[in-house]
C-alpha cells in the first residue's frame, strides 16, 4: 500500500527541514512525499533540495493559497491513501505512517485520524494544548467535533468521488471538507488512539482577532452548507477546545 503525504510550503525555511526529516525518519517505506512550494523567495527552496530523496515529488509554482496548492499537490498524489504534513509539523514517532498502513488494511476504512499535539515553536517538546480526538461517532459532528486535520488520512478513492478542498473558504476549507466527506458522504473512519502529529503553535487561522473572527464565519458556512448544524454547533465545537489546554512547569 503506497501512502502519498502532501506538504504545501510557502516561505518557511526555519521549519520545513523538520517536516521532511520527520517524514523520511518513518519506518513505513512505501512513501511519496509531495512538496507543493509556492513559489517561495527564502532560502525555502535551496534547504528541500538540500534534504530530497528518491521519494521526494517536488514542483513550485504560484497558488492561490494554501488550499490551492493542498490541491494541487493530492492531485499529483499516486498512492493509495493521501496525508499531509504541514511545513510547521512533525510526526510524534517514527512509527506513525505503520500505523495508518495498518488500519487501512481492514478495507472497510476509508480514513482514519488521531490525536494532535500543540507544541512550542521553539521547542516541539513543551505541550501547549492537547487535542485528544476519540473513537468516531457520526452523531458527534452534530456537536461541532472534527478529527485533528494534520492527523487524517483518506483513500484516493474518496477524493476522487467527494471532491477536495474548496477554495471559495479562505481558512475553513479543512473543515468543510471534513464535514462534506465524513457528514454528507458518510465515510467510514478508524480512530488510532495514540499522538500522531506534533503542530507548532501560531497557525494561520488563530493569528489575530479579525482572522478568529473569519474563521467562524466559515465555520459557520461549512455547517450550514453541508446541513449538518448551525449557531449552537459552531458554540460546542469552540467550547470543546478549552479543555484541550494543558500547563506544564
Amino acid at each position: 500500500m503506497k501512502i502519498s503525504i502532501v506538504t504545501a510550503v510557502y516561505n518557511r525555511e526555519a521549519t520545513v527541514a523538520d517536516a521532511i526529516q520527520s517524514v523520511q525518519q518513518q519506518t513505513y517505506r512505501n512513501i511519496d512525499h509531495v512538496i507543493q512550494d509556492g513559489g517561495s523567495t527564502d532560502n525555502t527552496l535551496e534547504i528541500i533540495k538540500s534534504r530530497e530523496d528518491a521519494r521526494t515529488v517536488l514542483v513550485s509554482e504560484p497558488d492561490r493559497g494554501i488550499y490551492d496548492a493542498l490541491n494541487r499537490g493530492m492531485g499529483r498524489a499516486t498512492g493509495d491513501i493521501v496525508g499531509l504534513m504541514h511545513s510547521d509539523d512533525i510526526f510524534a514517532h517514527t512509527n506513525v505512517v505503520a500505523q495508518v498502513a495498518h488500519a487501512f488494511e481492514d478495507p472497510e476504512t476509508d480514513c482514519v485520524y488521531g490525536d494532535l499535539q500543540y507544541v512550542a515553536a521553539n521547542d516541539t517538546n513543551h505541550i501547549i494544548r492537547q487535542w485528544k480526538s476519540g473513537p468516531y461517532n457520526r452523531e458527534l459532528l452534530r456537536h461541532g467535533w472534527m478529527p485533528p486535520h494534520p492527523t487524517f488520512y483518506v483513500r484516493r478513492t474518496v477524493l476522487e468521488r467527494l471532491g477536495d478542498y474548496d477554495t471559495s473558504y479562505q481558512i475553513a476549507a479543512d473543515y468543510d471538507a471534513m464535514l462534506r466527506w465524513l457528514w454528507t458522504g458518510s465515510i467510514r473512519a478508524t480512530y488510532i488512539p495514540d499522538v500522531m502529529v506534533k503542530m507548532r503553535v501560531g497557525g494561520e487561522s488563530n493569528r489575530s482577532l479579525c482572522r478568529i473572527l473569519k474563521k467562524s464565519q466559515e465555520d459557520y458556512r461549512a455547517l450550514r452548507s453541508n446541513r449538518v448544524g448551525g449557531f449552537r454547533t459552531l458554540a460546542k465545537k469552540n467550547i470543546s477546545k478549552i479543555r484541550q489546554f494543558r500547563f506544564h512547569k
